[in-house]
């Protein structure tokens, strides 16, 4: 189970008390996670989620909060932070930061179907157009700098082939990573995988883990996004599956012609992020009791990258 602090209900209910929502009835952790430790909380008037941060530098803590106040007023399905009766949002528990958020109804999607995607490429359009005109400034603590840095070190510990196709795709992201930086900015998700969105039925009910949002080119977010939603199960893009997303976030927001051009880098970009992330996880937690996803799903999709059948939706 991928709880790095476990808590007793006696600290629970100390915790607790200061948000006036009455007494704690069950509190069980969540398996999931793979960076923050998160509790589904059960309370006399409703069901929550505790997070306690376990990763990243907590001065950046106010600007999640802060982000998700915006969507809330948005009118989007986000679990913003509530607010003790003394309106503090973010406070501490066993040594770590930790929010209570309202639990979202609904339930991930293993196997999406275009209607599903055209709901994401909806709600992805909304998060960056709510966000374009004045984004909250957080810089990606996992960006093109990083995946330079990274990559570098990790290509000594793969395979020649892989070792290769890293090499050739650093050097990609090097030689473009000024367009890149200058395509049209708002904020971004970073992790819009099926597992950080609910749905009932066809119907999209809320979205979670906004713990890699940060400001950046919106059209790395959706490159991050249909590679998980888009993807069939040997990893190549479902060509149906990708056209619903797009057209169905362009109709909210139309691409530029920078944009489409970078289209297919922008993919094989969001591959090496994971990938790399991937990687440094399986090594990090080798042994742990820690959920950890396979690093070969994204080399795969790399491999599949080289060539993007499926363009943007823009008109020349």
């Amino acid at each position: 189970m991928s709880v790095f602090t476990p808590l007793t209900r006696a600290e629970l209910e100390t915790f607790l008390a200061p948000y006036g929502l009455g007494r704690l009835r069950d509190f069980q952790g969540i398996a999931a996670g793979t960076e923050n430790s998160n509790f589904f909380i059960s309370l006399e008037q409703g069901e929550f989620v505790l997070t306690l941060v376990e990763r990243g530098p907590t001065q950046d803590l106010p600007f999640f909060i802060e982000l998700l106040d915006v969507l809330h007023d948005a009118d989007l399905c986000v679990p913003y932070a509530l607010r003790t009766t003394d309106g503090v949002a973010l406070r501490e528990l066993a040594g770590k930061p930790a929010l209570l958020q309202p639990r979202l109804d609904g339930k991930h999607i293993k196997t999406p179907n275009n209607q599903h995607c055209v709901q994401v490429g909806e709600l992805l359009g909304h998060i960056h157009t709510a966000t374009q005109a004045t984004p909250l400034e957080r810089k990606t603590d996992r960006g093109l700098a990083w995946m330079l840095e990274e990559g570098a070190t990790l290509v000594s510990h793969l395979d020649s082939g892989p070792a290769a196709m890293l090499r050739d795709a650093l050097a990609e992201i090097e030689a473009h990573q000024a367009q890149i930086l200058a395509l049209p900015r708002a904020n971004l998700h970073g992790d819009l995988f099926r597992d950080n969105v609910m749905f009932e039925g066809t119907h999209l009910t809320g979205v979670i883990d906004f713990y890699n949002a940060c400001s950046g080119p919106m059209l790395y977010d959706l490159a991050i996004t249909v590679n998980d939603w888009c993807s069939d199960e040997h990893g190549a893009l479902d060509a149906p599956r990708a056209r619903a997303l797009l057209g169905a976030y362009a109709a909210l927001r139309p691409f530029t012609a920078a944009e489409a051009q970078l289209w297919p880098l922008m993919l094989r970009v969001a591959c090496v992020r994971f990938w790399l992330s991937r990687l440094i996880a399986a090594e990090s937690f080798a042994g742990m009791d820690v959920l950890i996803h396979d690093p070969k799903e994204f080399e795969e999709r790399l491999k599949l990258r080289q060539q993007v059948g499926v363009a943007l939706p823009f008109a020349f």
